[in-house]
């Protein structure tokens, strides 16, 4: 049996009380304690990876080094811990079912009919234990989707009852997250939301060891009591986790509740060093006192939810600390954005990042928004889609193609610019089918990226189908639009650059998702410091100090 230990983060009351940013939060303290972690997700829906979600129903599809599709919140994993996650890191129901039934088929069961219990959930327990058992951590943290009540989860809670059982309790333990909500008519919080969740949980067979409990206001000392008693918990495992003005505040105010000390003493395991946090509060410090502000436009088209571009959100965050500049994002929907109302929507920003996407809907308002920003020398980042969208936007108006579109957009359009990879044409299936994952990217001698990167060659994760069509790019250098970084292997063109723009580029990749708080991306960061030129010369000097 594997020595690692296992920490299981459940969720009652309601959803979206911020399991994971509990889970990564802490992860970072024991990190910090010298301790190797890694954090997994098990989603309760059928899907076998969020690849195929609609935006709007589950946020933003986060892309791994490996290639796989997960949650977004294997993105807070990565920022918080800044170690990169895997295929592993993220499991579905739908990819349990689909491999139980796969071995049925195989005859792998014997003939036994197969059922919830226990092959379900052996399945689980199977996979929960897999990071575990590489040998390369010290302790898995595996948060669980949904709430605790909920039929899609009760196999998950029966494997983590039994997970309980065969590790022994200080081998594996149970964090619960609950909420205790204020009463503003009778001025006071309550508990008995967070009872209720707790008995729910017991009743499939698992007492929670640590609750966490997301309030409003501090939980006085009775409170707390009264939370442990009729919950059943030490009093110390009663801890407090404050509405906080940023998710990055929350390892800090976790780490004042002694939580990471509470759960190392329910696992029997000696803290190796005091955690230092100097770094993230030298961050901190610059994120909520800004010497400078900027506001830089989001084009996209699933602009209604923030989490649908929520690692680009992150980024500008990390990326502003690095210039001590608050970077206020500005939402524009592209299905509304027209050439008669582009200058009203836009000009008063001072940069412009266009969104990644799928599909026919805002495009027409990306490509006006490109046009405007390129005429009017604002900085711009097109990313993924919103590249396309530039190359789209420069063959219509520059090089006077008027027709000119992706294949994706119009298959019969005279001047398919961007066209379907090789390599996809024959594939039928959406799950998991794309460009996915880390490849590498030489960026050409001299050029605007090799300045930004500092290096030749860089390594970037993907998530495409379609490309710049390179039988028209003499006729797009020819006017000024240039390649300026290529696929190592394939030549794919992974950059465009406009050389008379001073900032003015497209990549095909997403450099979002390699954004943590402690390592801000090159390219962000140079998009806010371009930013800040533009609404003001003058900080130039302030800007490259701090770049």
């Amino acid at each position: 049996m594997s020595l690692t230990k296992h920490i299981f983060v459940t969720g009652g009351v309601t959803s979206s009380l911020g399991k994971g940013i509990i889970a990564s939060s802490l992860g970072k303290l024991l990190k910090e304690r010298g301790f190797k972690v890694t954090i997994q997700k098990f989603d309760p829906y059928l899907n076998v990876d969020p690849g195929t979600l609609n935006p709007y129903e589950h946020g933003e599809c986060y892309v791994t080094e490996d290639g796989a599709e997960t949650d977004l919140d294997l993105g807070h994993y990565e920022r918080f811990l800044d170690v990169p996650t895997t295929q592993t890191n993220n499991v579905t129901t739908g990819r349990i079912y689909k491999t139980v039934i796969e071995k049925e088929r195989k005859g792998d069961y014997l003939g036994q009919t197969v059922q919830v219990i226990p092959h379900v959930t052996n399945e689980i327990k199977r996979r929960m234990l897999l990071l575990g058992n590489t040998g390369e951590f010290d302790i898995v943290i595996t948060e669980l989707g949904g709430t605790v009540g909920d039929i899609e989860s009760l196999p998950y809670i029966e494997a983590v009852r039994q997970l309980k059982w065969q590790l022994g309790s200080v081998n594996c333990i149970v964090i619960h997250l609950t909420l205790i909500p204020y009463l503003n008519a009778a001025k006071e919080l309550k508990t008995k939301p967070t009872q209720h969740s707790v008995k729910e949980l017991s009743r499939s067979g698992v007492q929670p060891d640590i609750l966490v409990c997301r309030t409003e206001h501090a939980l006085s000392h009775e409170i707390r009591n009264k939370i442990a008693l009729f919950c059943n918990v030490d009093k110390d495992s009663v801890v407090q986790a404050r509405d906080a003005s940023s998710i990055y505040q929350v390892p800090l105010n976790l780490l004042a509740e002694r939580f990471d000390l509470a759960v190392l003493s329910k696992l029997r395991l000696n803290p190796q060093k005091e955690p230092r946090m100097d770094r993230w509060k030298e961050f901190l410090e610059k994120l909520e006192n800004p010497l400078h502000k900027v506001k830089i436009g989001l084009v996209g088209k699933y602009v209604e939810l923030a989490d649908a571009y929520k690692s680009i959100q992150e980024a500008f965050v990390h990326a502003g600390v690095c210039h001590s500049c608050h970077v206020e994002v500005e939402s524009i929907h592209s299905e509304y954005l027209k050439a008669e109302n582009v200058e009203e929507k836009l000009g008063h920003l001072h940069g412009v990042l266009v969104a990644p996407g799928f599909g026919s809907r805002g495009v027409e308002g990306k490509i006006s928004a490109i046009k405007y920003v390129r005429e009017q020398k604002i900085p711009f980042l097109g990313i993924c889609l919103g590249m396309q969208c530039a190359v789209i936007e420069f063959a219509r108006n520059v090089l006077g193609w008027s027709q000119a579109n992706s294949i994706e957009m119009d298959p019969k359009t005279s001047h398919p610019v961007i066209s379907l990879m090789e390599d996809q044409k024959s594939i039928t299936a959406m799950g998991a089918t794309m460009r996915l994952g880390a490849y590498t990217c030489k960026l050409k001698q001299g050029s605007q990226a090799e300045d930004i990167y500092q290096r030749q060659e860089i390594s970037e994760r993907h998530r495409h189908r379609f490309e710049f069509d390179d039988n028209f790019l003499p006729d797009f250098e020819a006017a000024g639009f240039m390649a300026i970084g290529r696929d190592s292997k394939s030549n794919l063109v992974e950059m465009i650059n406009l050389p008379s723009h001073d900032f003015f580029i497209g990549v095909q990749f997403h450099p979002e998702l390699k954004s943590t708080v402690l390592n801000p991306h090159p390219l962000f960061i140079a998009l806010v410091a371009a930013s800040m030129n533009f609404k003001s010369p003058a900080t130039t000097e302030i800007v490259e100090k701090n770049a």
